[in-house]
């Protein structure tokens, strides 16, 4: 993986970049669609690349070990080819959703152990089990076993935790040190900075992570429930210490605003469930605000989805239609809302990059969160 900085912006830390994988390349900053099981729920994969133009897209180590099972993917030879998809994916290592099942897991030093949401089965993965399955999956960019803290968290258990994090991240890397790549083509591979939301500790953390001297970072257990300054907060403190001629990625985040204020803050990569799940209950993001398409307001309102034509679904449906879709429990309203979320979301980190690389992206930046702060 080749990472190159274009530009800097002289106001924030903000740069517009380039990842190269052997898949493809990515300009950053980039958000990366959420296809947890070898699919962004509700678009077809043709969507995906020839309207949305997704660079990149993100896979879940826990879900997809669970169900089509390792052995398909690698029967199919690796998930680039299972879901024919030929641009980069990265795949998280399964520690969030350990996470996610607080009252079906148990973590000890050895790893988890924990329940299947499916059947209840009962499953161990610890560090190097989490690096074979991403081994078998085959992404392009994979990520370290750890552990994400809650919020509120205590000092100890975030302190105790973060240093788990960092003991099973050595054991990550013996493993792909011994077991190399199953399909031919590069795997790059992030750590991930904890810390929970201790000022002292992140600071800790993202100097341990720097060390390793990996080829991206990431930063984990944000996202989680804290308020959105102490977010950034820590960001700050990480993004000031990783290294800037390597990729940031911020994960599990999340809100068009959220997006830009940690760009501005030096985080090149997202990803967030956000914008398709919020389309599956009609939520819609514009440049402008917030639309709840279910409102009666919009019934007899013909112009198009959205005036900016970012997307094709945007340009030939009409909000009154697709108000009566979610009316009508159509699932067609869901996939044109779906299509619209991701389209405005790619749109926005581009047009970021395009402020950035003009060198006017902080006054640009704070115009758009005021007008992406309103329900219309």
């Amino acid at each position: 993986m080749k990472f190159n900085i274009h530009h800097e912006d002289p106001q924030s830390a903000a740069r517009a970049g380039t990842i190269e994988t052997d898949h493809g390349r990515i300009e950053t900053p980039i958000f990366m669609p959420v296809g947890t099981v070898a699919s962004v729920k509700g678009v077809h994969q043709k969507e995906l690349q020839e309207d949305i133009n997704a660079d990149i897209i993100l896979g879940n180590t826990y879900h997809l070990y669970l169900r089509p099972k390792t052995p398909i993917l690698e029967g199919a030879g690796g998930l680039h080819k299972f879901m024919n998809w030929n641009r980069p994916i990265l795949t998280d290592s399964g520690g969030y959703q350990v996470y996610s099942l607080s009252d079906n897991r148990k973590i000890n030093e050895e790893g988890v152990k924990f329940k299947s949401h499916i059947d209840g089965s009962s499953h161990f993965f610890s560090p190097e089990f989490s690096m074979e399955i991403q081994r078998k999956i085959g992404a392009d960019i994979i990520m370290a076993f750890d552990e994400c803290t809650p919020y509120p968290c205590e000092y100890n258990y975030a302190r105790n935790s973060m240093h788990m994090t960092h003991r099973w991240l050595e054991r990550c890397m013996k493993y792909l040190d011994k077991h190399p790549e199953n399909y031919g083509y590069k795997q790059s591979f992030f750590p991930i900075v904890q810390g929970s939301t201790y000022k002292d500790l992140r600071k800790q953390s993202a100097e341990y992570i720097a060390g390793v001297g990996a080829e991206g970072n990431a930063i984990g257990g944000l996202s989680v429930g804290e308020p959105a300054e102490e977010m950034y907060e820590m960001t700050e403190v990480v993004t000031s210490i990783l290294p800037k001629d390597k990729p940031r990625y911020l994960m599990g985040v999340g809100t068009p605003i959220n997006i830009l204020e940690n760009i501005a803050l030096g985080v090149d990569m997202f990803d967030c469930v956000m914008p398709t799940r919020n389309a599956r209950n009609g939520m819609l993001f514009t440049a402008h605000g917030t639309i709840n398409i279910k409102n009666k307001k919009w019934e007899d309102d013909y112009s198009p989805l959205d005036e900016m034509g970012i997307t094709t679904v945007d340009t030939i449906y009409s909000k009154a239609y697709v108000r009566h879709l979610f009316a009508a429990n159509e699932y067609l309203g869901k996939q044109i809302a779906s299509i619209h979320n991701l389209g405005f979301y790619l749109w926005l980190v581009r047009e970021a990059r395009k402020h950035i690389l003009a060198g006017d992206f902080m006054t640009w930046k704070q115009m758009m969160v005021k007008q992406m702060d309103k329900r219309l």
